[in-house]
């Protein structure tokens, strides 16, 4: 009778094996995860908000675009705009939001509702800010210039800003 062979078969993977394969998927999805808070950090500040910055300051130009040339008392500081009470198209303001000058800013809250505040002062719970100044380049034409930004963005980075101007003429 001939000897028993046995034959061994190696059908699995041993401890260190897994181990090392492991911690290379570890090093590789720690590098992508990284990128994937970058991308999402990215994505708010300069997708999000950033649009809306600038749909609430073409709201705005709107508002402000409809007032009659020689308008200088309608309050669009509310929404629909008071017949007296504001600014309206007067020569004035401030295209710098860190100085708003009153009667040419007003406030959104974080969903883009408008936040009214008795006499004008700032009110809480702001999320963008929107200022606007009018200007006289030459006689019959007026430079409305509106900025908006956001209270704090993600990040490190500065919170996005838009700026929208226009020219209004008279007579049309």
């Amino acid at each position: 009778m001939a000897p028993e062979v046995s034959l061994r078969v190696d059908a699995g993977s041993s401890l260190i094996e897994t181990m090392v394969a492991t911690a290379l998927l570890l090093v590789v999805i720690g590098g992508l995860g990284s990128m994937g808070v970058v991308g999402l950090l990215s994505s708010e500040n300069q997708g999000h908000l950033a649009a809306r910055t600038t749909e609430y300051a073409q709201d705005k130009m709107e508002q402000l675009l409809v007032l009659a040339w020689g308008d200088v008392s309608s309050d669009t500081r509310v929404f629909p705009a008071a017949a007296a009470g504001g600014t309206g198209l007067a020569i004035g303001g401030s295209a710098n939001p860190d100085a708003p000058v009153a009667g040419y800013a007003d406030y959104l809250d974080k969903s883009g509702t408008l936040i009214s505040v008795a006499g004008g002062g700032v009110p809480s719970g702001w999320f963008y800010k929107r200022v606007w100044v009018v200007t006289s380049p030459q006689a019959n034409l007026k430079q409305i210039e509106v900025t908006v930004t956001v209270e704090s963005s993600l990040g490190r980075t500065a919170p996005p800003r838009s700026t929208v101007t226009a020219l209004k003429t008279f007579p049309f």
